[in-house]
């Protein structure tokens, strides 16, 4: 594995962002591991974040695009973290919009926050993660109603790799197929438990044997067939 994956793992096991218990998705489903990037709460974590996601965007779809959307909510400083780290390191200056939950009917009026989307952008969607690919199917329609804009791909941090919920494919592979783009992630859960598994961390062990036997069981309920 790269030193760049093993990396953002345990920085994800720092920021208290990746978690392991017993957790219900908003896909009803129950899991043993819970990923959420809102608890990314500082400067340096948000700074850092950023970079990772840059470095994968620019790996999976180069920089030939315009626009990096952050569905609302938790896909707004995701949006603007990374849009800051493609200038940085890239030298390249992509426009960052994301969508409110409700119209705004006054001041700077609409759904969009950040840029506004014209035709022939090109855009690069970014979230935190897809269990089910039930937030594209919020997400897509939005986009499309605002102008004629080309969808290069979704970026997400973690690859759950389990099925979505119309078929016995991954959630990214159907999102491939739907809509006709790519979806890839900075990480799979094969990456966190090859890194994670049986090994000392701080002092601990982040999966053991009974952590690993859960997690196992959730992927032959749920996992890619």
């Amino acid at each position: 594995m790269e030193n760049y994956k093993k990396e953002f793992i345990e920085f994800m096991v720092d920021s208290q962002v990746l978690k392991f218990g017993d957790f219900t998705l908003k896909s009803g489903r129950k899991s043993p591991f819970f990923m959420n990037a809102g608890a990314y709460v500082t400067g340096a974590q948000l700074r850092r974040l950023g970079e990772y996601y840059a470095r994968a965007i620019h790996d999976h779809y180069g920089l030939n695009f315009d626009v990096l959307f952050g569905p609302a909510y938790k896909g707004i400083p995701l949006a603007v973290a990374a849009t800051m780290a493609i200038s940085e390191l890239y030298g390249k200056e992509v426009r960052y919009c994301s969508n409110r939950k409700e119209v705004k009917d006054h001041g700077d009026t609409g759904i969009l926050l950040g840029s506004k989307l014209k035709d022939g952008d090109r855009v690069v969607i970014i979230e935190d993660v897809t269990t089910s690919g039930k937030s594209i199917e919020e997400t897509f329609p939005i986009l499309k109603a605002q102008a004629d804009v080309k969808i290069v791909g979704l970026m997400v941090s973690l690859n759950r790799m389990e099925r979505g919920l119309e078929s016995t494919k991954s959630a990214l592979d159907e999102i491939r197929e739907k809509y006709g783009f790519e979806a890839n992630a900075i990480v799979t859960m094969e990456d966190v438990v090859e890194c994670l598994y049986n090994k000392p961390y701080k002092g601990s062990i982040c999966i053991d044997d009974a952590l690993k036997a859960s997690i196992d069981e959730y992927y032959e309920q749920y996992g890619v067939k």
